[in-house]
């Protein structure tokens, strides 16, 4: 009797946590379905930074709420869109508050999104705790710039970093052996190379250069100053805050709380991350435009999470949205929104061949590439699938080249103590041994596999961009491009982020360019269901989550990539990835 009420006590002790818990979620889904109240003549403070996503991440509480995730590049920009027809924000406030992303084109885009804004004749001041020089480019957008009295603008150019394994692998025992076609295909070089080769080299300066110019365009555009005169001065960066504010770098020094008595804050403020909740529904009837993401490491299977490369799109999932957006009557145009580095080439392929049967399928659906801060390789062979594409000019792209190979580990065991041996039937049984280099029978095979794929996409490139495959093999052999090359070199159509690849859709499916239309987000997020089954089970990479958990986030991209050919694929699969440098 006495286990029974026990057990009766807390039976009901646990309904009564079940139904308060519900009741407080459905509280809370109750004020963000409502929105904020914004008062009249309000100041929208933007705290742009962190690591900057495609889209809103699968999480639990996001799954029950439905709230809105503004850290979203879109999020940011559908801000300032609203907030430029909105009668109640008389001016905005950009609080960029560090970037964790080693890249530019997602900058770009929300500092496009802020001129823009601007043209409403509402005044937009940028707030710097601390000047960097990401954090600063985007602060030229604004029409002036005040920073913190003891922060100092950490401007002074670009420099990249690249990690080169060979030498630790001759420590261990351990040999990379791979192959390629391309000598720019450099993701090989940082497996089998001490440093740079020349052509690594060459491709790594131009990449620099030409980011370089845009910084300078871009802070001389913003504050009106010659560019000659902007180079002189990175030259002498960093500066002091007084040495900034003579040079006129910065307008003012003051503390946050002082950006009131300057006129740069209302009264009344609102934080993007309010505001985003009350961001209204697309008009009843408008036209769908479906947007297919594709963000992270390209894998076949179901794609998921990967503690160093963040998400993996997963082909088998990723191939399910496209028959979804395919068999929709509704969807009057497709936007490909691609930020990969590439991956498995197999599954590229898997993925572009279901994007063309799409395109091919309706002509009068039109289908648009818009490449975020990568598109590379693997990414760039989806891209092939739209007629047209769109790049910021700091997207990294191109990279069309293929390597593969193995990861030889017998002397590793040996030095351990350890012996492997193996016992197998077939010539080439052992091709992928981990204990030898291919042999020169094994190793001819291996290039005959990279030279039929890459000729194939050559092929497919040509036939795309309609240029002659001698033009797409100087254009390629693994070479990474930025989105402002690519354009000149033929590889892209136009420069801009999602709003200008829309415009694209909206104009070859003869859709009037004031239409209000509806986006479509494509793969769904995953179910609550689905989200709690995955945590429950276990991600089974607990060393690499510790791991992660100790590195900046560029280093972890570096490592993540450099690490994906031993985690990600299957065992001898060749890669369309594009090399790990990352500039800073």
């Amino acid at each position: 009797m006495a286990k029974s009420r026990l057990f009766k006590f807390f039976a009901t002790l646990i309904v009564i946590f079940v139904v308060v818990g519900f009741l407080g979620i459905f509280a809370g889904w109750m004020l963000i379905a409502r929105g904020p109240r914004i008062a009249d003549h309000s100041t929208l403070i933007l705290r742009i930074g962190g690591t900057l996503v495609e889209a809103p991440p699968n999480d639990v509480f996001g799954q029950i709420t439905g709230g809105v995730r503004p850290q979203t590049v879109r999020g940011y920009v559908d801000a300032l869109q609203r907030a430029r027809t909105d009668a109640r924000i008389d001016s905005v406030l950009i609080v960029p508050t560090g970037f964790e992303s080693p890249y530019w084109a997602k900058i770009q885009e929300i500092r496009d999104a802020v001129i823009d804004f601007r043209k409403s004749r509402k005044p937009v001041t940028a707030y710097l705790e601390y000047g960097g020089d990401r954090e600063y480019y985007l602060a030229t957008a604004a029409d002036r710039i005040v920073m913190l009295p003891t922060s100092p603008l950490d401007v002074k150019g670009l420099a990249s970093y690249e990690v080169f394994l060979r030498g630790t692998f001759d420590k261990i025992g351990a040999q990379a052996d791979f192959e390629r076609i391309g000598e720019y295909k450099t993701a090989v070089n940082q497996l089998t190379e001490t440093g740079f080769t020349a052509p690594h080299r060459e491709m790594t300066e131009s990449l620099n250069r030409d980011m370089f110019d845009q910084l300078v365009r871009g802070i001389a555009e913003g504050r009106k100053k010659r560019e000659e005169d902007i180079r002189a001065l990175v030259d002498a960066g960093p500066f002091l805050p007084d040495q900034a504010l003579k040079l006129g770098l910065v307008d003012k020094l003051a503390y946050e709380d002082q950006l009131g008595d300057l006129g740069a804050t209302a009264k009344n403020t609102i934080e993007g991350d309010d505001y985003a909740r009350g961001r209204p529904r697309a008009a009843r009837g408008a036209p769908r435009i479906a947007v297919i993401h594709m963000s992270g490491v390209i894998a076949s299977g179901k794609g998921g999470y990967d503690p160093l490369n963040g998400d993996i799109v997963g082909s088998t999932a990723l191939l399910k949205s496209i028959r979804a957006v395919r068999n929709d009557s509704s969807v009057q145009g497709i936007v490909l929104r691609i930020d990969s580095p590439g991956g498995s080439s197999t599954a590229s392929d898997v993925i572009w061949r279901e994007l063309a049967i799409t395109r091919d399928q309706k002509p009068s659906r039109p289908v648009v590439a818009s490449m975020s801060d990568l598109a590379a390789s693997g990414g760039y062979y989806l891209a092939m699938a739209a007629p047209q594409i769109v790049a910021q000019p700091a997207t990294l792209t191109g990279s069309i080249g293929i390597f593969g190979g193995k990861f030889i580990t017998g002397g590793t065991y040996k030095k351990l103590g350890a012996n492997i041996e193996s016992v197998s039937i077939g010539r080439n049984a052992e091709m992928e041994s981990p204990v030898r280099p291919f042999t020169d029978g094994e190793r001819a095979k291996l290039r005959e596999e990279l030279r039929s794929f890459y000729d194939q996409w050559l092929q497919k490139v040509a036939t795309a961009r309609k240029m002659p495959v001698a033009r797409v093999d100087e254009l390629g052999r693994g070479r990474v491009w930025t989105g402002a090359q690519a354009r000149q070199n033929g590889l892209v159509d136009a420069l801009g982020g999602l709003d200008r690849a829309v415009q694209l859709v909206k104009e070859k499916a003869g859709i009037a360019a004031g239409t209000e239309v509806e986006l479509v987000n494509y793969p769904p997020r995953r179910t609550l269901f689905e989200l709690l089954g995955e945590q429950l089970s276990g991600s089974g990479d607990s060393e690499m989550q510790l791991l992660a958990a100790f590195l900046r986030a560029s280093d972890r991209h570096a490592l993540g990539v450099l690490t994906a050919p031993a985690r990600l694929f299957r065992s001898g699969e060749p890669l369309a990835l594009m090399p790990t440098g990352f500039i800073r």
